[in-house]
């Protein structure tokens, strides 16, 4: 299966979860997510697919999350603010995201992506 992968290439997280996809049998279109980050109407959309809150996509442990004070920003915005602030910052964007254009998760964690992404019987 062809899996469209939101990463950052120096991201050790981003680099675990695409090995672990490969291994999986996967294809991976790696999309940069600093250089072309999801516009605001595709993270609409991811987010809608994921069944996440849209507060579960921001990099709550990055430093441009620091640097921009969001922890107490955010709950002041609405969610049109909150899609475009990350759809202008790639960094912004917990990583990585995997869609095969129904299914999305976020971040890595090595049972959820068994669940989602695993090899069949």
């Amino acid at each position: 299966m062809e899996l469209k992968v939101y990463c950052y290439p120096k991201c050790g997280t981003c680099r675990a979860a695409i090995k672990w996809l490969k291994e999986q049998g996967h294809t991976v279109n790696e999309v940069h997510i600093v250089e072309q980050p999801p516009t605001a109407d595709e993270l609409k959309e991811l987010v809608a697919r994921s069944g996440l809150e849209l507060k579960k996509w921001f990099n709550v442990s990055g430093n441009l999350y620091k640097e921009m004070a969001l922890k107490d920003k955010l709950p002041e915005m609405d969610d049109e603010e909150k899609l475009k602030l990350l759809s202008s910052h790639g960094m912004l964007i917990k990583r990585p995201i995997v869609t095969d254009g129904n299914r999305v998760t976020i971040g890595f964690k090595e049972d959820e992506y068994q669940k989602m992404w695993g090899r069949e019987g």
